[in-house]
């Protein structure tokens, strides 16, 4: 018997209705998008040519789906086999967010209907760090929906390809496990290529990818947590406490390490003063980093991880950090030179509203409909 369970009961509800509404309104501005071009619904600029759509859907959304990333180095690298019961919710948001993500970056191209051309090997940059972005968030939706596969199989009653299956798993979660850290390291790196543009407080230079791994792993961990706390509420299930509070540990270590790194940074380079310089860019970097603090004081004792309450608050403080600091990187503190600005129309912030109004949607729709949630009776 399997160890998943459809959740069953009724889809339209007047949740589903509400993100239903949002992801129409988000879609008809995508359709103006498509039929009028980019300028109609954006404030993108020659200074800046990435607004918050590539930002958010791939920048920041990529890593907000780094839940099986995590889960995958802490079960099958790790061995931390107690954390399995977590794995398929955390694949579904992973494939989920990497497929819209890749949505994303297909509606921000400027001429969309050449697409193509990235799995043409003879039109290929081999000087660009966004084509190692693209082959490698296109792999990892595939190897994504190959590993999220069982559950469709066992919907539909398939066993014996689900077996078969499963003796080939090992491939792709290895190939699961390479692809995030690459084109996540590669995400840091993009930052160096753009040099003096971004500001000294997040250029760190040879040691962006580093921080970006850190950060997507750390950020992996607390989605499940996220998602753990939601799933429990919303849908009435009993607390899987117990597990997210493992996690949590992880979770505090990563964050030494990005703070220790970050600060050791700004240290050995002579940049500390800048954090105290009083203007906006230090204002951010600290609201940043109180994002950052507060999981390690919200966890600091293991009575509080053992509180839902507290690996909610942890978890929702880091995912903001971490969405933050690339935020900070990417725009708000980017200064592309003189003449130009961007702050995202109403078009802009609507589309990402319901891209991710979809994404939550299809996620309701198919944790009732698919054997993705733990079967509670097995635990």
């Amino acid at each position: 018997m399997s160890a998943y369970r459809p959740l069953g009961g009724r889809i339209l509800t007047p949740t589903v209705i509400g993100l239903a509404a949002l992801a129409a309104l988000g879609f008809f501005f995508l359709a103006i998008r498509f039929i009028s071009g980019m300028g109609a619904v954006t404030n993108l600029n020659g200074g800046y040519a990435w607004g918050i759509w590539v930002v958010y859907d791939v920048v920041v959304g990529t890593a907000f789906a780094c839940g099986g990333y995590a889960l995958a180095i802490a079960v099958y690298v790790l061995n931390k086999g107690q954390y399995h019961p977590l794995v398929r919710p955390a694949l579904l948001a992973s494939l989920l967010g990497y497929a819209l993500g890749g949505f994303g970056a297909f509606f921000d191209m400027g001429r969309w209907w050449q697409f193509y051309n990235i799995l043409l090997p003879w039109h290929w940059n081999f000087n660009s760090v966004m084509l190692e972005v693209g082959l490698c968030v296109m792999a990892y939706i595939v190897v994504l929906a190959i590993e999220f596969s069982p559950a469709f199989l066992e919907r539909l009653g398939l066993r014996d390809i689900q077996r078969k299956l499963n003796k080939l798993l090992f491939l792709f979660i290895a190939i699961g496990v390479l692809l995030p850290t690459m084109h996540q390291s590669s995400l840091g790196s993009l930052l160096i290529a753009m040099g003096h543009k971004v500001h000294p407080l997040w250029q760190a230079m040879e040691l962006m990818p580093l921080l970006a791994i850190v950060t997507a792993v750390t950020m992996g961990f607390s989605i499940v947590l996220f998602e753990g706390s939601m799933v429990t509420a919303g849908f009435k299930r009993p607390s899987e406490t117990h597990l997210l509070s493992g996690l949590s540990r992880a979770i505090t270590g990563l964050i030494v390490v990005y703070l220790v790194i970050r600060f050791g940074e700004l240290l050995v380079r002579g940049k500390l003063g800048l954090v105290f310089a009083f203007d906006f860019a230090a204002l951010m970097f600290w609201i940043e980093t109180a994002l950052f603090l507060v999981p390690l004081v919200v966890l600091s004792s293991p009575a509080k991880r053992d509180s839902g309450r507290a690996l909610l608050i942890a978890a929702v403080s880091m995912l903001f950090a971490g969405a933050l600091w690339r935020f900070n990187a990417y725009l708000i503190t980017f200064n592309p030179g003189p003449g130009y600005s961007y702050f995202p129309s109403v078009p802009e912030i609507m589309v990402t509203v319901g891209i991710v109004a979809f994404e939550v949607l299809v996620y309701i729709v198919l944790v009732r409909l698919l054997p993705v949630l733990h079967d509670t009776r097995h635990a």
